[in-house]
């Protein structure tokens, strides 16, 4: 049997989350954690082009003597997995408000392989979608590769961010920074055909990515990737009853990112504002929540590269990628990274019910559906030689047609909708399943994911 894009998700719902040998419980309530808890997951998926997935996850918490609970005083996570095609994500991640004192303190240092990310142009609507063209179903005519829309990147990232006091309990400065080196190119071919059979292997034609970097879309001193630097500084507002899932409460925050030009790519100096702001809102307490999400992400000054465009700058990397618009982190359902541009504006909408709130062998657990609905849009444009372009593929190919690329239209909203289920041990450990519909078939058709923590 062919299969096009078939991914089988067969995460385990076994999760363990076990107190560690010579932790001292509570005498007072036996649903008080203290000491160290860890929750872990195995992870195995297989993508018909990447290979199978294999790797599993890890979340240490610790809560001291169980004052703070629900709140842990550290966090460390850990993340191992791979393709055998290559692809694959390893990540460590600390969380601690207690490390220094006064100072909330999060760094990542992650190594992520992607050998088929997405690239679908820029400007949302102003480019086109052909589904079709990565359709290899018997019989479909206008088949060119399942890979036309993908390319090769390899990231390797380190951050660091630190939050404290800068009035009250509720107003805090925050600064950081993040090093990233990227290294892009052309889809392989040859080792993503290894081990099929002929009538499966993928056509050496080329894809979108190839086709930009001809038409002088991307630049050459971007086309392959770079070393960038961003310097963070921002404030945040912050009210929120608990953090991995608020009943009540604003978490707001305006950060400045700053690429400068000695501590990068000398060719993308550049100064990005992200304004965030998420409010949960009590309908039945401690059962039904209202909670939003308002944002936006624009270009102040400089030249952004390509592969830095679909980056949202975040305070908390709640996982392996904070980049949209489209996918799992911003616009589920949609095509992930479907929507890019030099300035994003997107909110999410979700009703959250916990269903089922008890205690199994002495760890918490609660139960919550979701139903939510996604939207955003570009709103500053990547600006090009549209024209130039045009003119050059036209020379290089005769059947070109302008429509299958640049679209007669003006970008306008991308929405989707669905729902989630969430499982969640001991109030941090959360295992999210979230289902999206894209509402237009140019943004996609649907998304299935299944990744820690609720979106927001």
């Amino acid at each position: 049997m062919k299969y096009r894009t078939l991914t089988i998700i067969l995460l385990s719902l076994a999760i363990f989350t076990q107190p560690i040998k010579g932790q001292q419980p509570d005498s007072t309530s036996k649903n008080i954690k203290t000491g160290w808890t860890f929750g872990a997951l195995p992870v195995i998926a297989y993508d018909s082009d990447l290979g199978l997935e294999y790797g599993g996850l890890v979340n240490f918490y610790y809560y001291g003597n169980g004052a703070t609970y629900p709140a842990y005083r550290q966090s460390i996570y850990a993340e191992v997995s791979r393709y055998t095609k290559g692809s694959g994500i390893n990540r460590l991640f600390y969380d601690s408000k207690y490390l220094i004192p006064g100072i909330r303190v999060t760094a990542d240092m992650s190594y992520l392989t992607d050998k088929a990310a997405d690239f679908y142009g820029f400007n949302g609507y102003e480019t086109a979608y052909n589904k079709s063209w990565i359709d290899d179903a018997g019989g479909n005519t206008d088949y060119k590769t399942r890979v036309f829309y993908k390319y090769d990147r390899k990231t390797e990232r380190f951050s660091a961010d630190f939050q404290g006091k800068l009035s009250g309990n509720k107003w805090q400065w925050a600064a950081g920074f993040s090093l990233y080196n990227f290294k892009t190119g052309l889809v392989n071919i040859d080792e993503l055909n290894k081990g099929k059979s002929d009538a499966d292997k993928l056509p050496n034609v080329p894809g979108l990515y190839e086709k930009y970097v001809d038409w002088g879309i991307l630049k050459t001193n971007e086309k392959n990737g770079g070393f960038n630097t961003y310097i963070r500084i921002g404030a945040v507002f912050d009210t929120r009853d608990n953090e991995a899932n608020p009943n009540r409460g604003v978490w707001s925050e305006a950060i400045l990112s700053i690429a400068p030009p000695l501590l990068g790519n000398e060719h993308y100096e550049h100064l990005n504002l992200s304004l965030v702001h998420r409010q949960y809102l009590p309908i039945i307490m401690g059962k039904l929540t209202f909670a939003y999400r308002l944002a936006t992400q624009l270009k102040l000054g400089g030249s952004i590269p390509f592969y830095l465009k679909p980056n949202i700058a975040t305070l908390y990397l709640r996982r392996a990628t904070s980049e949209g618009l489209g996918g799992s982190q911003t616009l589920r359902g949609i095509l992930r990274n479907r929507v890019v541009g030099d300035g994003i504006a997107y909110g999410n909408f979700e009703f959250r019910w916990k269903f089922l709130n008890t205690a199994i062998k002495k760890q918490n657990l609660y139960l919550a559906f979701s139903a939510f609905t996604d939207m955003g849009q570009v709103i500053q444009k990547v600006k090009f030689d549209k024209n130039r372009a045009i003119v050059i593929a036209q020379a290089e190919d005769p059947t070109f047609r302008t429509s299958d690329y640049f679209p007669d239209g003006n970008e306008q909203l991308h929405i989707s909708f669905g729902g989630g289920l969430h499982v969640a041990l001991n109030e941090n450990f959360i295992l999210a399943i979230d289902y999206g519909k894209a509402a237009s078939s140019k943004d996609g058709d649907q998304g299935f994911y299944i990744a820690l923590n609720f979106l927001f």
